[in-house]
């Protein structure tokens, strides 16, 4: 029995277990090979079952499927790469991408699908795709959020899903990409923040996210992509201040932040960046000085600094950034004279300094930036003459040196830039004579000088540019003599308001717009011009016998008469004299015949009252005697078509000469007049070219509108207006102090302007907004409150004014509108939530209050109210410095009040911010003395709720 065991064991087993392994592996070998067979034919149903390729066409049949050019296999014929590209070919385009199954394509390293409107979501098995490596999506039309899933992709080392419509925010499954290289979400419409686990991406060279709607701050985390090249978050809703650990990112050589809600200070660490060679930070609400050492980044070629809110010099450490190319510092609040060492920046190509305060003289060294092509320093406080040698900048295209105070005649030097395109020195003092012959400016296209001293004669051969159709603007100078008989092809051709004589010639009807009103033209008016374009010329006449032809602009129906010429030049036209239609006396019309005649009298007989007293009160004060005008009293220009009074502001301000000019602003220059009756005035005027601006037309009726509706002590009076066509002012109270910026900002004024006044002046401006907020018909917000609008007298008393964006609040609306206002004093809501309310004004006038006390904008100290040291700082060592500590407890008691009130007033949330009506109480309310010194109330006391209480400031 065991002998019969022992030959089983030993004959039957080994072969037993031979034949068990052969089967075993027979089984595992066949299973790979029906494995291997199966992949490419799941994937080729995949891609027939798609529709997105035309698999009836031969040359895309499923069998050669790996040789479509769009497709790419391995040896086994398991597809590893999908490219298709709409700029190379048509392929997939307008298909939907969830008509693909993802989940087949086990093998797939790159699916690059863009340019081909391709639509739908993007799938959420795209996760499956484990050995993807490559994600490219960009420009088509794709929805939805990005799915988590793509957070298993963890081979991936570049995605891109740019330029599409995917909303909702990004994942923070994103993180677990630990290999990504290559990071563009840009251009789509993704919201929330920023996630922290953005930091994990250590291997990270490109991360693009600029124009979506990206919230919150920029993550410090940021600062661990040390291998980071290229960041750019522009054009999003980023607010907060910039983290100083970007600094870290030393590998950095483009660094955009532009468009967003970044404030607080430029941080110093960003110099640490000095392979940079571009930086955005421009259009946000950035304060304080500039860093003294960004020369640092010396390999910088491109630097964005405008539309900020930075102060301070001019850096001198800029002119060691010898690689620029581009610069652009506009819209600032940077003063003092430009460095003279400008001309080291020898590789600048385009230079914006324009719309800060710079003052002093023109660099003379800029004229060494040869390479430079344009130049703007308009909009400054520069004076004295251009440099002689200004030709040498011999490759300038664009220069304009507008809205300065240069006095210099037209410099000979000029006629050497030959590639001038664009030349506008407009609103200066430029005087002597017009140079002969322009000759040299074969390439002009807009030449501006209008608004000048300027004196000489037209030449024939001043403008050999005609051919490139340019705009010339020479008006409101003192140009005389005749125009030339030839004239060329020009687009625009302004020369009114100078001193022009002679008739027109024929030759002006190859101008395709011109304008030479207000000048002393005569004879005839040729038919090609627009009788609005010769008015104020008094002896032009039209060119037919006929005393009843007149010209109609069926514009604006105006009507423009001209006298007949003599000797006729042409025949009369025909008049037609039709039968009147039989009248029909209908129950409308017996009405208006009634009524109408009693209406107008009643208006005149009002509007003479209100003139008679405005005027009597004027001059009683000289002597008790009444002074009348040609044209009526100036006062009573309640209507729209200005011609009662016209020539008596003409008179009073020499045609808008710029000796009464007190300032420009965005709508317009201001005139100082004194009318015939005594009255001195203050003379709103729209220019022009500006007037043909809906928007600025509209603000001029808008506050027209406003302030002939409201009437308050410290709101301005709008004594009247003239909305013309042709020309538009409007006619306020004068004030003698000017504004509240310009006081504050004077040295001299600002020592006068004491504690008492300065409370003074808040409370007024409290009163005038509650009035506007509570008190009218339908509530007004100003949307626009600034120091620059709030406008004192000579008793130092104060009034609001400027209510061109002002807005009738419509509770039954959703009072959306665009964001309107002051740098610097807008509400943050408003920029995002569009919708406007009086607490716009809360902020703004919470704004206006701490910079009245402070002497400066506070928005260097609102940025950093964050930190622990800024709270400890002490009320005294933050007022104006340049008064004496009040002495006085109740003036101190009111200047405590104002701070807790102004804070109030700054919250970030708009539901918590008190009303104008509560704050305007507030300042009427008795205050018990404190018992705690000034020189120990910190700024955290002042926003505790326990000062709040204590001044009777509550909430809604």
């Amino acid at each position: 029995m065991n002998l019969t065991k022992y030959l089983v064991f030993n004959f039957y087993g080994p072969k037993m277990w031979m034949v068990f392994l052969l089967l075993v592996w027979g089984l595992v070998i066949g299973t790979e090979s029906s494995t291997l067979t199966s992949q490419p034919e799941m994937e080729a149903n995949a891609i027939y079952n798609s529709g997105w390729w035309n698999t009836s066409d031969a040359n895309y049949t499923i069998s050669n499927r790996c040789n479509w050019g769009q497709i790419s296999c391995n040896k086994a014929g398991s597809i590893i790469k999908i490219t298709i590209d709409g700029y190379s070919d048509e392929g997939v385009r307008g298909n939907n991408f969830g008509t693909l199954n993802l989940s087949t394509f086990h093998n797939l390293e790159s699916l690059v699908i863009m340019n081909v409107r391709l639509q739908g979501s993007i799938p959420k098995e795209i996760g499956h795709l484990s050995k993807l490596t490559q994600l490219y999506l960009s420009s088509n039309s794709l929805v939805g959020e990005i799915p988590p899933s793509l957070g298993s992709l963890r081979q991936l080392k570049h995605l891109d899903i740019s330029h599409n419509s995917l909303q909702g925010s990004i994942p923070h499954e994103l993180g677990f990409l630990t290999n990504l290289t290559t990071l563009d979400l840009s251009q789509n419409q993704i919201k929330g923040d920023m996630p922290l686990s953005l930091g994990n991406l250590t291997k990270l060279t490109h991360l693009i996210l600029y124009k979506n709607f990206l919230l919150g701050e920029i993550p410090s985390s940021l600062g661990n992509l040390k291998k980071l090249e290229s960041l750019d978050i522009s054009n999003n809703k980023i607010e907060g201040s910039i983290p100083l650990e970007l600094g870290f990112l030393r590998k950095l050589t483009s660094l955009y932040l532009s468009f967003n809600r970044l404030n607080g200070n430029l941080p110093i660490s960003i110099t640490n960046l000095t392979q940079l060679e571009s930086l955005d930070i421009s259009s946000n609400f950035l304060t304080g000085s500039l860093p003294s050492n960004l020369g640092q980044l010396s390999n910088l070629q491109l630097f964005w600094l405008n539309n900020n809110s930075f102060n301070g010099t001019f850096p001198i450490s800029l002119n060691n950034l010898t690689q620029l190319e581009y610069l652009d510092i506009s819209k600032n609040f940077l003063t003092g004279s430009l460095p003279s060492n400008l001309g080291q920046l020898s590789n600048l190509q385009l230079f914006w300094l324009n719309s800060n305060s710079f003052n002093g003289t023109f660099p003379i060294t800029l004229n060494n930036l040869t390479q430079l092509e344009f130049l703007d320093i308009s909009h400054n406080y520069l004076t004295g003459s251009l440099p002689s040698n200004l030709g040498q900048l011999s490759n300038l295209q664009f220069l304009l040196l507008n809205n300065n105070s240069f006095s210099w005649t037209f410099p000979i030097s000029l006629n050497n830039l030959t590639k001038l395109e664009y030349l506008d020195m407009s609103y200066n003092f430029l005087t002597g004579s017009l140079p002969i012959s322009l000759r040299n400016f074969s390439q002009l296209k807009t030449l501006n000088i209008s608004h000048n001293f300027l004196l000489g004669t037209l030449h024939s051969n001043l403008f050999p540019f005609t051919y490139n159709k340019a705009s010339i603007d020479l008006s409101h100078n003192n140009i005389s003599g005749e125009i030339p008989s030839t004239l060329g092809d020009f687009q625009q051709l302004l020369l009114n308001r100078n001193n022009l004589s002679g008739t027109i010639p024929q030759s002006i009807c190859n101008v395709s717009y011109v304008d030479i009103s207000y000048n002393y033209l005569r004879g005839p008016i040729p038919f090609c011009v627009h009788p609005s374009a010769v008015i104020g010329n008094k002896d032009v006449c039209n060119n037919t016998s006929c005393d009843h032809i007149y010209f109609q602009d069926f514009v604006s129906e105006n009507k423009f008469y001209f006298q007949p010429c003599s000797p006729i030049f042409q025949p009369c036209p025909p008049v037609f004299q039709p039968s009147p239609p039989p009248k029909k006396i209908n129950k409308v019309n017996h009405h208006v015949a009634i009524f109408l005649p009693i209406l107008i009298v009643l208006i005149l007989a009002f509007s003479s009252l209100v003139c008679f007293k405005l005027c009597n009160n004027s001059t009683k004060k000289k002597n008790g005697n009444t002074t009348t005008t040609k044209n009526g009293d100036v006062f009573c220009i309640w209507n729209y078509d200005g011609k009662i009074a016209h020539d008596d502001i003409i008179r009073a301000t020499e045609d808008f000469d710029m000796r009464y000019c007190i300032g420009t602003g965005a709508y317009g220059s201001v005139y100082k007049a004194q009318l015939p009756c005594g009255k001195v005035v203050a003379l709103k005027k729209l220019h022009g070219y500006e007037a043909e601006v809906p928007a600025f037309d509209e603000s001029f009726r808008n506050e027209v509108k406003i302030l002939s509706e409201i009437r308050h002590r410290h709101i301005v009076k709008l004594y009247g207006f003239c909305l013309h066509k042709r020309i538009m002012f409007l006619i306020y109270q004068y004030m003698e102090k000017g504004s509240l910026f310009s006081v504050l900002y004077d040295d001299v004024e600002a020592v006068e302007f004491n504690w008492r006044k300065r409370v003074n002046i808040v409370k007024g401006v409290a009163s005038a907004l509650s009035y506007l907020h509570h008190d009218c018909t339908t509530p007004i917000v100003h949307r626009d409150v600034s120091s620059g609008n709030i406008l004192l007298n000579s008793e130092w008393q104060p009034s609001v004014s400027d209510f061109g964006t002002a807005r009738l609040l419509q509770h039954d609306s959703s009072n959306r509108t665009i964001v309107a206002g002051t740098i610097g004093y807008i509400a943050p809501e408003l920029a995002y939530t569009m919708v406007v309310s009086e607490n716009c004004d809360v902020y703004s006038f919470g704004v206006v209050a701490l910079e009245t006390l402070l002497g400066r904008h506070p928005q260097e100290l609102l940025s950093s109210l964050q930190l622990a040291s800024t709270q400890s700082m002490k009320l005294c060592e933050v007022l104006d410095q340049r008064l004496p500590f009040p002495n006085n407890g109740m003036v101190l008691l009111d200047i405590i009040r104002v701070v807790v009130i102004a804070f109030a007033c700054l919250n970030f949330n708009p539901s918590s911010r008190p009303t104008m009506k509560r704050v305007s109480q507030s300042f009427a309310s008795e205050l018990t003395p404190l018992t705690i010194p000034l020189s120990e109330i910190s700024m955290q006391q002042l926003m505790s709720q326990e000062f709040k209480a204590l001044f009777h400031i509550l909430n809604h």
